[in-house]
């Protein structure tokens, strides 16, 4: 297999990894759908921070090449990428279930690859939109699709709370803007520094836990405050579920957060951004497998029609290659 081809191909397969790892934290709010987004957020990432320490001692070699610059773009992207991106993301999914927004973050790889064809064509090489439409056509129709299907269930829904709803898909898009500035920043500083002390992925991903420990630990101690002051009956720390809180807290900051971040890194530098963006329709498509198991059923035809769609949009994708035209 030629180079580039494999480098192709073990890109994908940590693409892929990456999105079945994030599509764990999907079901995170609706097994625990009375605890705050904030303390859910703050919650995985001080998770996530912590498990970072012991990975920092036994990685310390590498995080020792870090610049000040560095750790400055670490904090960056863990405050945006990290926290306020999960904090939207809970949020809407407490307010309109689980589905809506995850088609609404399936519209990333549509929106990412639309934006890198803009912003980095210089450095990956521009992809013909005629040669790109195919593949971006074929996501987006997938996701309308599936999106179509819950919006039907939703208006059979007597019980259901339209402003609840509208609000939850104004912060998902939200959190879609919030993850459209992260990838491509991201990429920026992989691409930048692909080799050299400090550089590896593994290396990056424990970086940004580190950054985001402080952030998180002062958001968790500023909302436990803030609980504490207006009278609120929340139990604190760990609400009315610690031992569930606690496990999956842990579980998200060490899968999703970490590892997962690991293989998204791994994936960024073998990919160029364009197509690297339009794998993330794999978070989507593993947060919907988790939705449907949670409801103990299987998704209808219009639905796994829509399915078939975005992995088509994939396939179509991966046969792309940027060149100097447009």
């Amino acid at each position: 297999m030629p180079a580039d081809r494999r480098a192709l191909v073990v890109g994908a397969l940590f693409a892929l990894a990456a999105g079945l790892l994030w599509g764990l934290v999907f079901v995170v709010p609706t097994l625990l759908p009375s605890y705050p987004a904030a303390l859910l957020s703050f919650g995985r990432y001080l998770a996530f921070g912590l498990i970072a320490l012991p990975l920092a001692w036994w990685g310390r070699q590498g995080l020792a090449g870090l610049t000040r610059a560095d750790w400055i773009e670490a904090v960056k992207l863990s405050a945006v990428g990290n926290l306020l991106y999960y904090l939207f993301l809970a949020a809407a999914i407490q307010r309109a279930g689980g589905p809506l927004p995850t088609m609404i973050i399936g519209t990333l790889p549509v929106v990412i690859a639309i934006s890198s064809n803009l912003r980095d064509h210089a450095r990956d090489g521009r992809l013909a939109w005629r040669r790109l439409a195919p593949s971006l056509g074929l996501i987006a129709g997938g996701i309308a699709l599936v999106n179509q299907v819950e919006i039907d269930r939703l208006r059979s829904d007597p019980r259901a709370d339209l402003d609840a709803y509208a609000l939850g898909a104004l912060l998902a898009v939200g959190a879609v803007a919030c993850w459209t500035w992260y990838p491509l920043r991201n990429a920026d500083w992989l691409r930048a520094r692909a080799s050299g002390a400090g550089r590896s992925p593994g290396t990056w991903a424990t970086a940004q836990g580190l950054a985001t420990l402080p952030l998180a630990g002062a958001g968790f101690l500023g909302f436990w405050g803030w609980n504490a002051a207006s009278g609120q009956s929340f139990a604190m720390p760990f609400g009315p579920m610690p031992g569930l809180f606690v496990g999956l807290m842990l579980a998200t900051g060490l899968l999703a957060s970490w590892l997962g971040t690991m293989c998204w890194n791994e994936a960024s530098q073998r990919l160029p951004t364009t197509l690297v963006g339009q794998l993330i329709v794999f978070e989507t498509l593993a947060a919907l497998a988790y939705a449907f198991w949670l409801r103990g059923q299987w998704p209808g035809p219009a639905t796994a029609a829509g399915i078939g769609l975005l992995v088509a949009g994939v396939m179509w994708a991966l046969r792309s290659r940027p060149g100097l035209s447009a």
